[in-house]
């Protein structure tokens, strides 16, 4: 049912221009007006007769994604991926494939997804650390968790616990209310129900003061806990937009989601009003507000956004807002941020389809006090299903959040214990830029081995520890010398350690700068990210002597034609020298030149993997000093 609301935020992005026919009329009507499970049995209808063209497998996998029908989804998208696809259908693919719990296919089609988008923040974070799923795991337990009473066999979501011990939650329960036809469950109601002290919670009953015949909910709740803000259907202000089905000429109104306040009076909820920053343009939905009332967060497709769905925040003062502000790039990506939820510690919790985790939608957190990454709560609350609305009552030492992983949306309640998650940061420490491909090792003060990582290109890694323990942290890296931090007991929650890293600087003889090897890709002649932190310390020493002029040879191995070696080590010679005049070094006191294979430093015909090494190699010979 997450997804329901999902789909009254913004139109799918799905292409009907092609492949639409007569025969294909009665699905994409029900596909455009989000009726997804009858669509696709519309379609399926045509794949038994053997009409399932390449349009019809997408739209039946489409219909199938957007109902988290994991199963089905793969099915289509595996015989979509037959033939050539633009970027996002693998992205969503290998969505659909982690939620199946088969990570390796998932990583062959974000692959995939990487090479047709490589500028994409997912595509970036991905090719970083492919093998980011070892890290999430390793995270400390930060919550146990076991199924609440409350849930229905409908989908339940949104549980927030006010300081005054109700818990108000939406659900879809009241079968006496009509179907919706996503998935064919009834329309969206708010409801309400007291946390007992023995962690137990009372028949839950409907808000009637607030709900309408239209979706209602999900809800926040003030510290005082008299002002509620709360998401309906722009239907109840007579406001939609009008469009025609791509297939017929038939006008339909499209709703969207707003943000209404109410205030308690009694025990009833009054004065109800919409805010200011609604739009029939876009959705704004999922509030929740800070503690002292002033910042109010919340989810939305308005324009100036990252991705399909942003988190937001605007200021309120009484019933006056501000300019809605987006939370940007730390938080949000080209996917889908949704479901805030701003803690009285300041710490914000969303949910994301689109960042590195377990499969489907996770729960990301991140401290906005200070500029930290948002980090994957890890396991038992996220798994390879969707899971999602996380809300985090720390003076009750209690937790709600969402998940379909046992087939419908339910509520969960989550009890924290007592773990540390170590955000460890590399740094060099003469520039202070991030250190990518470090490994950082934690021991704990019997020097027994806990785990290692792989910095990421934020130059972080994370560490689930226990309590109460020291640990020390070692991170290593060509180039760099060794170095270690230490992290003092904990009594749990989140922690950062800086680890400074001192490079190795270049030797300097009378002939040359020596720096390590400089490696370049397989037959190509770009930069990378290790030969520009070689070739950044030759930088610094030309800095540091402003007269010298250096000569940069290239050389290969033995492995190809000479003249292709030639070639080859040439473009690699003026690529360094480019890059070092880049960095503002007078383009008079660096130049360069390819050698191949001429002058190999070990002369040999039937050459070691290491021999081939040493012949494949930079030179920076001093001409001036």
């Amino acid at each position: 049912m997450k997804n329901i609301y999902l789909s009254l935020s913004f139109v799918l992005a799905v292409s009907l221009a092609q492949g639409q026919n007569k025969q294909t009329r009665v699905a994409d009507k029900l596909f455009e007006r989000y009726e997804y499970v009858e669509a696709a049995q519309e379609y399926l209808k045509l794949a038994d007769k053997g009409d399932a063209d390449t349009y019809v497998v997408k739209q039946l996998a489409e219909s199938y994604y957007n109902i988290f029908n994991t199963k089905e989804a793969v099915k289509w998208f595996s015989k979509l991926v037959e033939e050539k696809q633009e970027a996002e259908t693998y992205y969503k693919y290998a969505q659909m494939l982690k939620a199946e719990g088969n990570y390796q296919e998932a990583n062959k089609q974000m692959e995939q997804f990487a090479t047709l988008a490589p500028n994409d923040q997912r595509a970036k974070a991905f090719k970083s650390n492919p093998n980011y799923l070892a890290a999430v795991k390793s995270q400390a337990k930060l919550f146990d968790i076991t199924p609440s009473d409350i849930s229905s066999d409908k989908s339940d979501f949104g549980a927030v616990l006010a300081n005054d011990n109700t818990i108000y939650f939406t659900s879809a329960r009241n079968t006496s209310r009509r179907t919706h036809g996503w998935n064919e469950e009834p329309y969206l109601d708010i409801y309400k129900a007291t946390f007992n002290e023995n962690k137990t919670i009372s028949e839950a009953t409907p808000l009637s003061d607030v709900n309408t015949k239209w979706h209602d909910g999900p809800v926040a709740i003030s510290s005082d806990g008299n002002t509620m803000y709360f998401g309906s259907e722009s239907f109840n202000e007579k406001e939609f937009e009008k469009g025609k089905t791509t297939t017929t000429e038939q006008t339909i109104k499209k709703g969207r989601i707003y943000l209404y306040k109410a205030t308690k009076e009694g025990d009833k909820w009054t004065s109800v009003k919409p805010l200011p920053m609604n739009n029939k343009s876009y959705s704004v939905r999922n509030p929740s507000i800070s503690k002292d009332g002033k910042t109010l967060y919340f989810s939305s497709d308005m324009p100036g956004g990252l991705g399909g769905e942003d988190i937001w925040k605007v200021s309120v003062d009484g019933d006056t807002y501000g300019t809605p502000e987006n939370l940007g790039k730390n938080i949000n990506t080209e996917g889908n941020e949704s479901f805030p939820f701003i803690a009285d510690d300041n710490v914000l919790y969303f949910t994301s389809d689109a960042r590195q985790g377990f499969g489907g939608f996770d729960i990301y957190k991140v401290d906005m006090n200070k500029p930290t990454e948002a980090t994957n709560i890890g396991a038992p609350v996220n798994t390879e299903k969707d899971d999602f609305s996380f809300t985090f009552n720390k003076s009750k030492k209690v937790a709600f959040f969402s998940s379909n992983r046992a087939g419908v949306d339910n509520i969960y309640v989550a009890i924290p214990v007592c773990g540390v998650n170590a955000l460890v940061v590399t740094k060099n420490a003469k520039t202070g830029a991030l250190i990518e491909g470090a490994t950082v090792s934690a021991m704990d003060a019997k020097n027994v081995l806990a785990a290692t990582q792989t910095t990421t290109e934020m130059g972080t890694t994370n560490f689930g520890l226990n309590c109460e323990m020291v640990y020390n942290f070692q991170a290593t890296k060509t180039g760099f010398e060794n170095a270690i931090a230490t992290m003092q007991e904990s009594e749990g929650g989140e922690t950062t350690i800086e680890i400074l890293m001192n490079p190795i600087m270049p030797v300097i003889t009378e002939k040359e700068v020596i720096l390590a090897p400089i490696f370049f890709e397989f037959n190509k002649s770009n930069i990378t990210a290790q030969g520009a932190e070689e070739l950044n310390k030759l930088v610094m020493v030309m800095n540091e002597y402003p007269e010298m002029v250096i000569f940069a040879k290239s050389h290969t191995d033995n492995r190809g034609s000479d003249k292709y070696n030639m070639n080859l080590s040439d473009r690699r010679a003026k690529a360094t020298v480019q890059y070092i005049i880049s960095k503002g070094i007078a383009k008079e006191r660096i130049s360069g030149q390819g050698f191949g294979e001429s002058e190999p430093k070990v002369n040999c015909t039937k050459c070691t993997e290491e021999e081939h090494a040493q012949n494949r190699r930079s030179e920076f010979l001093i001409v001036k000093k």
